[in-house]
């Protein structure tokens, strides 16, 4: 009994064909619903061509070095001539430098502080976002954003003001930015912006790379420049207290033109003077050596950052040309027409059998 329900339950070839020539038929006689939907497809896919309005992208890449002042970069150097790897040992693997300077441009201080650098001589770039997204009527029944005013210092913002910039930022971050190494292996960044506004891209490209890489620049120096100013800053006291004292050596001098050697009294301020700019001397001088070697340490220390590509004039431009909105959209709703007959005769046949 089982053996004759499984024999039952076999497809066969001639049953597969006639099968797929029932529904060759079936489709055939809905020609009409087919073409109707086909016509709609394209139309909608025509609209929404011509309203979908371009998309413009700013491109910027530049290269990361950072320099290592340990030394270490010169014997990891030396000892993979010979196979090995001392990467990992020092202080930053060449794999994962820039990760930090990534992430910075992703963070909505960096962002905040963009978005109120100037667009021109009259608005922000935050200005020219509301702008051309036109944000004011959007957000008419939220808040007045024609009376917000963004030039003001960022200590006095509302809180509704902040609430405005936390939004754009979010929306810029996860829809029309984008930072990324072409190679995980090199040290080169792409940063990309995207906008429906072609200056608004360039601009806000422009200054978000600029901001980030001085912040990054300041941030990674930051130790050796506090040093510097403090060693610039007694070498500059010291120097004045060794100036005075030689103008003080002079004076005594010139007091005492040819003093008696047998009146020793006479001759203790000048030799009193002469101990002190001897004193300072040898005091600047260790002072001075020691700026020099902050100012080469300074120098060892600072990550290189050179702009390879910049955003120019036209921009990548983006967009669903009509021919391609015609035949996508066609073709989405011819398969969807399909789908949706197939449904429907398949539960037709269904409910026939019960």
């Amino acid at each position: 009994m089982s053996e004759k329900h499984i024999l039952d339950d076999k497809i066969t070839l001639k049953e597969i064909v006639l099968r797929t020539k029932a529904w060759i038929n079936y489709f055939q006689s809905m020609w009409i619903y087919i073409l109707i939907s086909a016509i709609i497809g394209m139309a909608l896919g025509a609209t929404y061509s011509i309203l979908k309005k371009p998309v413009y992208a700013a491109e910027t890449i530049f290269v990361l070095e950072e320099s290592d002042g340990s030394g270490l970069g010169q014997v990891s150097g030396l000892a993979s001539l010979v196979g090995m790897n001392l990467s990992s040992l020092g202080g930053s693997s060449g794999l994962f430098q820039g990760d930090n300077i990534m992430e910075l441009y992703k963070s909505n201080n960096m962002l905040d502080k963009t978005l109120l650098s100037p667009f021109d001589n009259e608005v922000l770039l935050i200005d020219r976002y509301i702008q051309f997204n036109k944000l004011d009527e959007k957000w008419k029944n939220k808040v007045d954003l024609k009376n917000m005013n963004f030039g003001i210092e960022r200590s006095d913002f509302t809180v509704t003001q902040d609430s405005v910039m936390k939004e754009i930022a979010k929306t810029i971050k996860e829809k029309h930015l984008s930072v990324a190494k072409p190679d995980r292996k090199l040290t080169i960044i792409k940063v990309d912006i995207t906008s429906k506004d072609e200056a608004f891209a360039k601009v806000f490209n422009e200054k978000l790379v600029e901001n980030v890489n001085n912040f990054y620049l300041e941030t990674k120096t930051k130790k050796t420049s506090e040093n510097l100013n403090i060693l610039q800053s007694q070498a500059d006291s010291v120097r004045r207290i060794l100036d005075r004292s030689l103008e003080d050596f002079a004076s005594l001098s010139d007091m005492t033109p040819n003093p008696n050697p047998l009146l020793q009294a006479g001759n203790v301020g000048i030799r009193k003077k002469q101990v002190d700019v001897q004193a300072t001397t040898a005091i600047y001088s260790e002072i001075v050596k020691n700026l020099e070697i902050a100012k080469v340490n300074q120098r060892n220390t600072s990550p290189l950052i050179q702009i390879i590509d910049g955003p120019r004039y036209p921009l990548d431009r983006y967009e669903i040309k009509l021919l391609k909105g015609l035949v996508f959209g066609g073709l989405i709703a011819i398969v969807l027409c399909f789908l949706a007959l197939y449904i429907k005769e398949l539960n037709r046949k269904y409910l026939k059998e019960i």
